[in-house]
C-alpha cells in the first residue's frame, strides 16, 4: 500500500514545541549560576538521568546523586524552580499547531517524548499541552525511552494505526531515523516553516511513502 491518509500525527516536544527540559545548555547554565564544577555534574547526570527518564526515580533522587551529593550553598527548592524556568516556548510552533488540530480534528495529535515525570508535568501544565495533544507517551509513565523501538510500537498501538498513517516529527536525526525502522514516516523538524509547509500539504492528501522516506526531509 504505497498510499495511505494520515490518521496519526506523532510529535516530540523538546526541540519542537518547547526548549528541552533539562539539555546541556541549561546544565551549563546551572552550574554558572549555581557556581559549581559542570563537568563533575554531568559525569553523575550521563549516570542517572535515563534512570529518571523512564520513571524508575524521582527528581530529588536524581538531585541527591547529581547535585546534592555534598553540601550546598543553595537549596533544592531554588534548584528545581531554575531547573523547570528553562522550559521555554519556542516561536510560533505551539499556537499555530493548536489552530491547525482545530482545524483537522479528524487527525490525532500524540506525542513521544523523553522526560522525566516532574519536568512533564510541569511542561504539560505550564503550557496546556491538553491543547493540542490528545494522548501522551511520555518515558516516565511506559518506562522506555526513545530510540527503544518499543515505544514507537506502544504509541501506534495506543493510536490503533499502521505505520504508513502515522507520520512522526523529531528535532534529532537518529530518532528519526528509529521511527523510520519500523515504517513510519518520520520528518525531522527544522523550523517552523517547514514542518508547517509539511503539515498544511498534508492534510489535503494522501501520505506518499517514497517521498516521505526520501532523505532531503533530513
Amino acid at each position: 500500500m504505497d498510499l495511505a491518509p494520515l490518521k496519526i500525527l506523532f510529535l516530540d516536544v523538546g526541540g519542537v514545541l518547547l526548549t528541552n527540559g533539562w539539555g546541556h545548555e541549561s546544565r551549563q547554565k546551572a552550574a554558572e549560576e549555581f557556581g559549581f564544577d559542570y563537568l563533575e555534574m554531568d559525569v553523575l547526570h550521563d549516570f542517572m538521568f535515563n534512570t529518571y527518564e523512564i520513571g524508575r526515580i524521582t527528581l530529588d533522587e536524581y538531585l541527591d546523586t547529581v547535585v546534592f551529593n555534598q553540601p550546598r550553598d543553595f537549596t533544592r527548592e531554588d534548584f528545581k524552580a531554575f531547573m523547570f524556568a528553562q522550559s521555554l516556548e519556542l516561536p510560533e510552533m505551539l499556537q499555530w499547531l493548536i489552530a491547525w488540530k482545530n482545524e483537522n480534528r479528524n487527525i490525532r495529535i500524540i506525542s513521544i517524548n523523553n522526560e522525566g515525570r516532574e519536568l512533564n508535568e510541569y511542561r504539560i501544565k505550564k503550557y496546556k499541552l491538553h491543547r493540542c495533544f490528545d494522548a501522551f507517551i511520555s518515558s516516565c509513565e511506559v518506562g522506555m525511552r526513545k530510540p527503544d523501538p518499543g515505544i514507537f510500537r506502544l504509541a501506534m498501538g495506543v493510536a490503533q494505526a499502521r505505520p504508513e498513517q502515522c507520520v512522526y516529527f523529531d528535532d534529532r536525526v537518529m530518532l528519526v531515523e528509529a521511527a523510520r525502522k519500523l515504517g513510519i514516516n518520520a520528518i525531522q523538524h527544522q523550523g517552523f516553516e517547514s514542518t508547517k509547509a509539511v503539515l498544511e500539504k498534508l492534510k489535503n492528501q494522501p501520505i506518499n511513502l517514497h517521498e516521505f522516506n526520501d532523505r532531503s526531509y533530513v
